[in-house]
């Protein structure tokens, strides 16, 4: 009696489930009224390219943190996040105060250094004019001699302090290595900058790049002379990579190598943001279809097949794995050689169409 009860229950859900699929179009036909059925796909059994997803983050080409190479209080901060800045326009500002008093002293210095060295000068001259009337001894003129070396040496090592503390003098103003975009601003106007502490981020929007990890196994399979599609979220679609670059260097604790994708000119992309990069490591034959053609209700898939007539049928499919370009395969409920329409919720709106047999 149980039996016969649970029995009558399944075939009951599983006609309700085909009823419910079979009322989705006519639902949406009335909201929508009749509609073409739109760009359709002929789903044939044919070699697609075979592949290895692997993730990945979009990072830019040309990115710079800015930091500080001299102490002192941050006097101006003239840009923020996400502000658009030219090569060598300033960033931030530095108190100058203290580097303007090293250079002072510096040319102090070497201004003394310089007198010294014009008295040890004259008087070598005069020791050696004297030591020729024989009026002083030769260690007389070696000493003179040898004073003047010193001072000339001095001279010398004060000159090259005085060119560091002018070059540190420039330091307290930052500037844009680039053309490019403020990624983050890591201080606030008034903080105490010290050698070393990042101020600035910049990078340049318009050369973009994926970087994935591949396990060394999977980077042997792929066939990196073949295009390389990546998704990247909030697109449709996926864009082909410009250039592969495998980073000839192996993670020893987790076995996996680093590639790099270049990416064409991409509008809305940023560091930072995921990415799904398809690798291709064969072709194998089997029947598949655009993912967008697939029309999701809870645990049931189905597309819309085109008769030879022009009218829409709903089908039920089972989907397999996903393939490169965006196809996904289908295991059951299409034969080669049938047609469907890629935008389903075109499809759907269309007046003319009826519930075929789930697929089994």
């Amino acid at each position: 009696m149980q039996r016969t009860y649970a029995g009558r229950l399944a075939r009951f859900l599983t006609a309700g489930a085909l009823l419910a699929v079979a009322a989705w179009p006519s639902l949406a036909a009335a909201q929508g009224g009749a509609a073409g059925v739109g760009p359709t796909f002929d789903a044939v059994v044919r070699d697609l390219p075979q592949g290895i997803a692997a993730e990945g983050v979009v990072e830019a080409v040309r990115q710079a943190t800015l930091g500080a190479q001299v102490a002192g209080r941050i006097t101006e901060l003239a840009v923020k996040a996400g502000d658009p800045v030219r090569a060598g326009q300033v960033l931030v500002r530095i108190d100058a105060r203290t580097a303007e008093q090293a250079v002072a002293a510096s040319r102090s210095q070497v201004a003394e250094s310089e007198a010294n060295l014009a008295n040890a000068r004259r008087k070598h001259e005069r020791n050696v004019s004297l030591y020729a009337q024989k009026f002083v001894s030769q260690a007389v003129v070696d000493q003179s001699e040898a004073e003047l070396k010193a001072a000339q040496a001095q001279l010398a090592a004060l000159n090259a302090n005085a060119v560091q503390a002018s070059a540190a003098q420039t330091f307290t103003t930052v500037t844009a290595p680039f053309a490019g975009v403020v990624g983050a601003t890591h201080v606030e106007l008034g903080d105490m900058a010290q050698p070393g502490r990042a101020l600035v981020t910049v990078f340049d929007p318009k050369d973009l790049r994926v970087t994935a990890t591949l396990p060394q196994a999977a980077l042997a399979k792929a066939r990196l002379d073949d295009p390389v599609e990546i998704e990247l979220p909030g697109r449709s679609g996926t864009v082909k990579a410009t250039r592969v670059t495998v980073i000839p260097l192996a993670d020893a604790r987790t076995h996996t190598t680093r590639v790099r994708l270049d990416l064409p000119p991409t509008q809305g992309v940023l560091p930072g943001q995921f990415a799904r990069a398809w690798f291709v490591t064969g072709t194998t034959r089997a029947l598949a279809v655009p993912a967008s053609a697939l029309l999701k209700r809870g645990e049931v898939t189905a597309v819309y097949v085109v008769d030879r007539d022009g009218r829409t049928l709903l089908r039920q499919v089972r989907v397999g794995e996903p393939v490169a370009g965006g196809m996904v395969e289908i295991l059951a409920g299409l034969s080669g050689g049938e047609r469907i329409a890629q935008n389903p919720v075109q499809a759907g709106m269309n007046a003319s169409v009826a519930a075929s047999p789930a697929a089994k």
